[in-house]
């Protein structure tokens, strides 16, 4: 991880809400939301929220590793959804980098629709070594396999 070049990232970009992207959409594929989903709202739900927010940060720190020894993961997410985001809404989300460890970096971000202040928080992300998360990985897919030839 290039920590200078990290420690420098800011981004401002915008995001437009697909209708497919609604609280009431997600939690109808859900097995245990399908009783309660359309008594939800149509607004972003806050997983696909967190997910958009996650994946600019990755990309921005993706762009500062070696991938073919490093990938980025998430550690810690903390946001606050804070209005709700209507499907067809752009938002505008800015994110700078606070604070650098040794193979992290936590993320600022904010975003806003063209009322209010809809996200605010911080995203931590590590620069992982790749060959270890591939082991661990393979390790429990392996044992995930010998659960399937018992059972």
């Amino acid at each position: 991880m290039n920590h200078q070049q990290v420690s420098e990232i800011c981004f401002e970009e915008t995001y437009t809400v697909p209708i497919d992207q609604t609280a009431r959409s997600l939690f109808t594929r859900l097995p245990h939301g399908k009783h309660y989903a359309e008594t939800l709202i149509e607004c972003l739900a806050t997983g696909y929220l967190i997910a958009v927010v996650e994946s600019i940060c990755i990309r921005e720190m993706q762009l500062q590793i070696d991938p073919s020894a490093e990938v980025v993961v998430g550690r810690t997410i903390h946001l606050e959804h804070c209005g709700p985001i209507p499907p067809g809404a752009t938002i505008r989300l800015q994110g700078w980098v606070e604070r650098l460890g040794q193979r992290s970096a936590t993320f600022c971000i904010r975003a806003y629709d063209d009322h209010e202040l809809v996200c605010d928080g911080k995203v931590t992300l590590v620069a992982a070594d790749r060959a270890s998360m591939e082991s661990k990985i393979a390790t429990k897919v392996n044992d995930l396999l010998k659960i399937d030839v018992v059972s």
